[in-house]
């Protein structure tokens, strides 16, 4: 599958997978900021074209782990019809002083690219029943 792409920066790396079956293409950042909450936004540099039906998800990589940083949004979608720089914003753990970042150059997160159906929702005075029931979280015992 083709999307265009845009670099908006000299200096942008167009994503790519890591691996062979890779889900993820990493991104790199070329800039950070600190916003007014404090959060770091690294910047790639980067538009992309995702086509109708198509959505864009941004996923921390697994390094983050080693870093003291979350994802704002736990994972960011970029529908089909945004052509802005993809970003990713992360609040600090231990504060901005005492918290590892990523620098310049690293590989900050991953994007995918799926399908999404389209949903039209059938309002209905019942649903089916099922073993689980309404059981929410925990529910299953495990």
């Amino acid at each position: 599958m083709k999307v265009k792409i845009k670099k908006l920066h000299p200096d942008a790396v167009i994503p790519s997978y890591a691996k062979d079956g890779d889900a993820g293409m990493d991104l790199t950042c070329i800039h950070n900021y600190t916003d007014e909450k404090n959060c770091l936004v690294y910047k790639t540099g980067i538009a992309v074209e995702i086509p109708n039906g198509y959505v864009g998800l941004l996923f921390p990589r697994s390094s983050n782990s080693k870093k003291d940083l979350i994802l704002t949004n736990s994972v960011g979608v970029i529908d089909s019809g945004y052509r802005g720089e993809i970003t990713m914003k992360f609040y600090p753990t231990k504060g901005l002083l005492n918290c590892k970042t990523y620098a310049m150059g690293d590989r900050i997160g991953q994007l995918i690219i799926i399908p999404y159906p389209q949903i039209e929702f059938e309002e209905v005075e019942e649903l089916s029943e099922t073993e689980r029931g309404a059981g929410g979280y925990g529910s299953t015992g495990k």
